[in-house]
């Protein structure tokens, strides 16, 4: 069976694609649970028995409730600073008096990444820390269904009532009495989102028919991501936040009698970063400020003090006790001991021994050796310790013996409370190594083939055969299939622990089997081939046997430092540097190259100055004829021009060896523009100083000098009807930034009322599509009426426009530069170097994907999840839909590989002069490039597991990488479908 390259590697990274998720899914596993949440409601502990037979503690059940009603605030996005620093004084002056002299406990409550919203708020009501793949659930929440606090006080009878976020009603449904939610993920509401909780709270507030009010507000967490920490906004909605936290706090205390006090409860699920986002592990992110409001506490005294850092996992059990309910069974937090310090001494202990008795059953039930752990040891001599104290109390000795023995096994308790709970933190998760397992080996059967398929993808032909029938019915791929179906079957009827691929149907679990065999046996033929082939070199010549060029050297230990690199965290967290580094090398590089050819060749050659005279001849015709060149000089001018002819190419000499120089002037601007990864992403840059609200006027100006150019290096591309769609959608780009506030025009004050701007960005979309139709029009012609290369590549360049418009659109206004720079480079890359130099397909592909990596970090990404900026999944959309917010999130995230990608395809099929197998061969060189570093870093990341960093560092990567797959998958079909004329035999 014979193939073409680029179908060869569309194939592969579809199959790439199935073991890259299949590991994902066994890497990222659903966390370890307790016991089902039906059993969870069995008998508490007793107190520990006195030593003796003579004295037996007669307190067997739950301590009861502390407080008559709890209401919980959650504000979103609360960072710890908005309350206890600068912003809490100005704009929050209750909330802050309240803390500083009030009745109140004050704490900085850490949060474990991933900081998103889901996550964060499974681990205040379960006390357990969700597992990292949550961050992609996050999107449409499941119901819970492990043990938790708002399940238990329904099965107590307690009465719920919720308002806010609808991710509640998601994890939590049939479990309140009354609920109104509100959508999480439309990021440009402000107001509403948090209308339409406040306006519930004045006729709750007078009602007696609940006990448990739970308040999720959403606007600030919405600020930040549309307009930063820092923004204008976020003062005016803090005070908002005091006001409704001085109403509740005046109400509850108005209603309180002598039995028992309420409780106020004030945290937020998670930080946000200097840029506003949320996902990663930043001390911005991580860090929320959690309050205990109630009359049951002394009235604070004294200077404030810094408030004392918990675990965010602890307010589970904390509010529990309060509630008079069981600890949920999955908690992996501690009893925060001065909520429950006016109480005895007795009952403080008994708080105490039934959080570390729920510890360290959990413990039992995921560790063999439990009773070696040193928090189980702990809870023993504490517990021990306990039964003598009840001793002496059940005899009636009030001595001071009683009250240091108390403090005693008090202190005993806290020391065993916190060694359990660290040791269940770190394993809390366990991998699905089976599915891992079976991922890896895929992903890395196809590296090896893609790699062994090397001489045959990138000769003349871009096609060779495929030896499917010896594989598949030979006597080895059925001994592979049946041995690795036994070895399935042995993992699924042993395994301890729910593998996932054993959860699939029989059919499925053999289909991947006899993948891996076939994959295998394709292998072993290769590589017999390649042995065969390499006896008989003279005979058989499969590739030229030049040798390696500098260019070529350098992207070989450019591509083998990048994936060595990933191994270490700090290159991971700082990868930007990396293809920053490479990129300004490739510059330097290419500069040589230029003056190698216009001054050593042509002093040595005289033969070659004929030649190179005759390339800018060639570059400039088909610029004239075929208008297919990004250009910034006008076609008159051109024109005009042509009677100078010595000088144009005198001119086009010197323009082309500045080329590099302005390349690497324009990296070094981008550089500013955006600061990122993690060490020093905390550093003020061009685009924050952008953002701030003082100078709008700077930025409104910028966005758009760089809408205007971005028209006039894509317009030369486009017919006349694209032209003007293009000049009324970046028209709508500025339009609708002006809407949503971000920019102003001259005859507007920056008083004007902001919008959600839904009618400009749509307005927008329909030039988009309008001319992504144009183009494929085009391509549908060129495919199937015609054989028009013209027509084909014409098609091509009005695709690649619309994705520039629609990236125009989505990007923040202070990072169209980014988009003007990357059209820039593009251009003078084509005309001056890529042309002249006569670079192979190969090289050239693999110059757009670094190119196209490093546009991925002057964005402002980052490899953490905090830098996504999901504000995007919403533009033009007046409600969450799904997958159009998770399309316009993932291009917007990916849109520097995503142009370079598409520009390839477009400078590929421009060219004329080369081989038809360009295209087959961009396609397998980018197959390679992506599939070289998502294999090695699966390994790296297996062997990397149980690192310190593996949650905050290198699964976000691994996230990343993911998807890039998958998108990458998705460019290489289209590059499929483009390589029409794949039969011709030119050389490339």
């Amino acid at each position: 069976m014979r193939l073409r390259s680029g179908v060869f590697a569309s194939a592969c990274l579809l199959v790439e694609a199935l073991g890259v998720a299949l590991f994902l899914r066994g890497f990222f596993p659903v966390p370890v649970r307790s016991s089902p949440r039906r059993e969870a409601r069995g008998y508490p502990p007793a107190e520990p028995a006195p030593p003796g037979a003579g004295t037996v503690s007669n307190w067997t059940e739950i301590p009861p409730p502390l407080f008559k009603k709890v209401v919980i605030v959650l504000i979103d996005a609360l960072r710890d600073d908005f309350v206890f620093g600068s912003k809490g004084k100005q704009f929050m002056p209750y909330t802050t008096q309240v803390v500083e002299k009030g009745t109140s406990y004050s704490f900085i409550a850490e949060a474990k990444p991933p900081t998103v919203t889901m996550p964060r708020i499974k681990a205040l009501m379960t006390g357990s820390i969700p597992g990292f793949i949550d961050v992609v659930v996050n999107l449409n929440s499941p119901a819970l269904l492990d043990d938790n606090l708002i399940w238990q006080a329904k099965t107590a009878g307690k009465r719920i009532i919720f308002y806010g976020d609808d991710t509640w009603v998601k994890l939590f449904p049939k479990h309140f009495v009354e609920y109104d939610g509100t959508t999480s993920f439309f990021v440009s509401d402000f107001t509403e989102v948090d209308d339409n909780v406040t306006r519930h709270l004045d006729r709750v507030l007078k009602r007696e028919d609940w006990d448990l009010l739970i308040l999720h507000y959403l606007g600030l967490d919405h600020i930040g991501h549309m307009t930063g920490p820092n923004s204008p906004l976020v003062g005016p909605k803090l005070r908002e936040m005091d006001n409704i936290l001085k109403k509740i706090h005046v109400s509850l205390l108005s209603k309180e009698e002598a039995s028992l006090p309420n409780l106020l409860v004030v945290c937020g699920d998670h930080g946000m970063s200097e840029t506003g986002s949320h996902g990663g592990s930043s001390e911005g992110e991580v860090h929320t400020p959690l309050l205990f409001i109630s009359s049951a506490f002394e009235k604070r005294s004294g200077p404030p003090i810094q408030p004392e850092v918990v675990q965010q996992t602890d307010v589970a059990s904390t509010l529990a006790v309060g509630l008079g309910l069981p600890i949920s069974r999955s908690s992996v937090g501690n009893l925060i001991l001065p909520i429950v310090g006016g109480k005895t001494m007795r009952e403080q202990l008994r708080f105490l021994h039934l959080n570390g008795f729920q510890l360290s059953r959990l413990l039992q039930e995921n560790t063999l050796a439990y009773e070696k752990d040193p928090g189980y040891e702990h809870f023993k001599i504490a517990e021990k310790s306990h039964g003598n104290w009840i001793k002496l109390y059940l005899e009636g000795n009030n001595s001071e013996i009683l009250l240091n023995l108390g403090k005693k096994v008090l202190k005993q308790y806290l020391e065993a409370l916190k060694t359990l709970s660290s040791s269940l933190s770190k394993q809390v998760a366990q991998y699905d190594m089976y599915s891992m397992t079976v991922g890896t080996v895929i992903v890395m059967e196809v590296l090896l083939l893609l790699l062994l398929s090397v001489p045959k993808a990138l000769s003349s032909r871009a096609e060779f055969e495929v030896p499917l029938s010896p594989p598949l019915f030979s006597l080895l791929f059925y001994l592979m299939c049946l041995m690795l179906c036994a070895v399935h079957v042995i993992v699924c009827t042993s395994a301890e622990s729910l593998c996932y691929f054993c959860t699939m149907s029989w059919l499925t679990a053999v289909g991947v089997m006899m993948l891996i065999s076939a994959l295998m046996c394709g292998i072993l033929s290769a590589v017999v081939k390649l042995c065969e082939n390499s006896r008989l070199p003279l005979k058989n010549p499969v590739v030229s046997s030049s040798g390696w060029s500098e260019i070529d050297v350098l992207i070989l230990a450019g591509t083998v430092g990048h994936v060595l690199s990933l191994g270490a965290s700090s290159f991971i967290e700082e990868e930007h540097q990396t293809w920053y580094f490479l990129i300004n090398t490739l510059c330097l590089m290419l500069y040589q190259e230029l003056c190698r050819s216009n001054f050593l060749l042509e002093e040595n050659d005289p033969q070659h100055s004929t030649t190179v005279k005759q390339t800018f001849d060639s570059i400039r015709k088909a610029t004239e004829c075929k208008n297919i060149d990004i250009s910034v000089a006008d076609d008159s001018k051109l024109s005009k021009a042509t009677s100078s002819d010595a000088f144009i190419k005198g001119s086009e000499k010197w323009i082309s060896l500045a080329s590099p120089w302005i390349i690497l002037i324009c990296c070094r601007l981008l550089r500013s523009l955006n600061q990122t990864g993690v060490q020093w992403a905390h550093r003020p840059d061009f685009g924050h100083w952008l953002t701030s609200s003082e100078h709008k006027s700077e930025l409104s100006f910028l966005a758009a000098v760089s809408l205007l150019l971005i028209f006039s290096l894509v317009q030369r591309r486009c017919s006349l009807v694209s032209k003007i769609a293009m000049a009324l959608g970046l028209l709508g780009v500025y339009s609708y930034r002006a809407a949503i506030g971000n920019v102003i025009f001259p005859w507007q004050h920056d008083s004007r009322d902001i919008s959600k701007g839904i009618t400009e960005a749509r307005f927008v979309y329909v030039f988009v599509l309008g001319i992504v139709f144009t183009g494929t029009k085009d391509l549908l012609k060129s495919q199937v009426i015609s054989a028009d290369s013209g027509m084909k590549s014409t098609g091509l360049w009005e695709v690649y426009s619309g994705l520039v418009l629609l990236s125009a659109l989505l990007f923040r206004p202070h990072n169209l530069p980014v988009l003007v720079f990357c059209l820039l480079i593009q251009t003078m890359m084509t005309k001056y170097i890529w042309r002249p130099l006569k670079f192979d397909a190969a090289q050239i592909t693999i110059m757009h994907y670094w190119f196209g990596q490093a546009f991925f970090y002057f964005q402002g990404n980052s490899n953490g999840i905090a830098t996504v900026d999901i504000s995007a999944g919403f533009v033009g959309l007046e409600s969450y839909v799904e997958i159009p917010a998770v399309f316009l999130t993932a291009f917007a995230t990916y849109a520097g590989p995503l142009l370079w990608a598409i520009h390839l395809l477009c400078y590929l099929s421009s060219e004329f002069s080369r081989s038809s197998a360009a295209v087959g061969h961009g396609c397998f060189c980018y197959a390679l490039m992506r599939s070289i570093p998502v294999a090695i870093y699966i390994v790296l990341v297996t062997g990397l597991r149980y690192h310190l960093f593996i949650w905050s560092v290198f699964s976000p990567k691994l996230l990343y990488e993911g998807v890039h797959v998958f998108i990458t998958a998705a460019v290489c079909l289209f590059f499929t479908a483009m390589d029409q004329n794949h039969s011709q035999k030119v050389q490339d």
